[in-house]
């Protein structure tokens, strides 16, 4: 007898009842009992490395016969290395301070009563992202070190590669004993169940979205779950007057060139009109083969393309970047306030001074001094894997990992207080 066809909402409730079961056992369970689910999560990786393999190698066809871009095509693609690091990095997590249960602080009232703050998981996270196979890893690591229960939705041009990578990882998982629905992936790509986990209220406590412009504002539009939101990566670097060139040349072609389509690249570079090495920086970048498009001023130093108004509010995830010269400081600071999407921005410079107030007074959730904006990620801030860099206010910012998943609790120990 054939199983019933379940509708969006009816799938969505399923899953997150087993879900919320699982994420009851998970949050009792001491570290050491998820720490050896995610070692035997690793390991169940790399051994089912050629069927992970085989299975990317299905998405990447079926992605180039669809014409996807270059950019989206390397987010899509595995290889040795890449499935290699993938495991790792489940393994960094697992050897993670454990946030779950920690406490955050502790206080007598005058009455006696002593309280304090724990950390708590979440409880059940709904993560929708796209085209990057890692996330589904990533995610569900971090999830289960935190003692959250997660469910996942993919995109579908990596399909095969999720279902690949969950099934490793679920294997490991229950050969630790853990509870297999702990981390569930949603078993179709109907963009229907979206929709479903945005209004699961009640089953859902969080949901994360990774991906494009379009997904972010419609998971925000949509959802009645609380959203944690990463939108655009509209990173600037800004080289300033007493910047060492060939420091800046090395920063901006690193943050720019060395994976274009990462949310933490460089979209737009800053120079200030004090830089007595522009034409060079410009033909510096150039000569890695980015296309460049840039103000009167830019073009003047080399720039080849001019820009439009588009070009300063654009993530391209490729091999393009905005050029702007500014007025100093102040002209880059109003520049990125105008412009920049509060994830990650930059400033190169020699004079102390000058880099303080950027770093205090540039709102975004990392902010760096003579250091490349590629280093927006959880695996370089010493954080593990993560699942996404939070560029808004509340609750977590900039690389969410374990902490940024659990919440807290208040504990009150008395000895028979009343109110009277």
């Amino acid at each position: 007898m054939t199983a019933p066809v379940l509708s969006p909402a009816e799938l969505i409730d399923a899953m997150g009842t087993r879900a919320r079961a699982a994420a009851g056992v998970l949050a009792r369970l001491p570290s050491e009992r998820r720490r050896a689910g995610l070692h035997g999560a690793a390991a169940a990786i790399r051994a089912a490395r050629p069927a992970i393999l085989a299975a990317n190698a299905r998405d990447v066809a079926a992605g180039e016969a669809a014409g996807l871009s270059a950019a989206m095509l390397d987010r899509l693609r595995l290889d040795e290395d890449r499935v290699s690091a993938i495991a790792a990095a489940v393994d960094q997590v697992a050897a993670l301070d454990d946030p779950v249960g920690r406490e955050i602080d502790r206080a007598v009232r005058p009455n006696g009563l002593a309280l304090s703050r724990v950390r708590v998981p979440i409880g059940v996270i709904g993560i929708i992202y796209e085209s990057r196979p890692n996330v589904t890893v990533d995610a569900a690591a971090l999830c289960v070190m935190s003692g959250n229960a997660t469910i996942l939705r993919g995109g579908s041009e990596a399909a095969a590669s999720n279902r690949a990578l969950h099934a490793a990882f679920t294997d490991g998982l229950a050969a630790a004993d853990l509870p297999a629905e702990t981390v569930q992936l949603v078993p179709t790509t109907d963009r229907a169940v979206v929709g479903a986990m945005l209004m699961a209220a009640g089953m859902i406590d969080l949901i994360i979205p990774r991906g494009g412009k379009s997904l972010v504002a419609r998971v925000q539009a949509e959802a009645r779950v609380p959203v944690l939101a990463h939108l655009d990566g509209i990173n600037h670097v800004y080289v300033d007057g007493a910047a060492d060139p060939a420091m800046a040349e090395a920063v901006v072609r690193d943050a720019k060139m060395r994976r274009t389509g990462i949310c933490g690249a460089m979209e737009t570079l800053l120079i200030d009109r004090a830089y007595p090495a522009g034409a060079a920086l410009v033909a510096a970048l150039a000569a890695t083969g980015c296309t460049l498009r840039g103000d009167a001023a830019a073009q003047a130093l080399g720039v080849a393309e001019a820009a439009d108004a588009t070009d300063w509010d654009t993530e391209y995830l490729d091999a393009v970047a905005a050029v702007a010269v500014v007025d100093g400081l102040d002209g880059a600071l109003a520049h990125i306030a105008r412009h920049g999407s509060h994830h990650t921005d930059a400033i190169v410079t020699g004079d102390e001074d000058r880099a303080e107030r950027f770093l205090a007074e540039v709102d975004s959730a990392i902010v760096l001094w003579n250091a490349s904006t590629q280093f927006a990620d959880g695996g370089e801030f010493g954080l593990g894997a993560e699942i996404g860099i939070a560029t808004g206010r509340l609750h977590a910012r900039g690389p969410v990992a374990l902490e940024g998943l659990t919440t807290y609790k208040w504990l009150g120990r008395g000895t028979g207080q009343v109110r009277g």
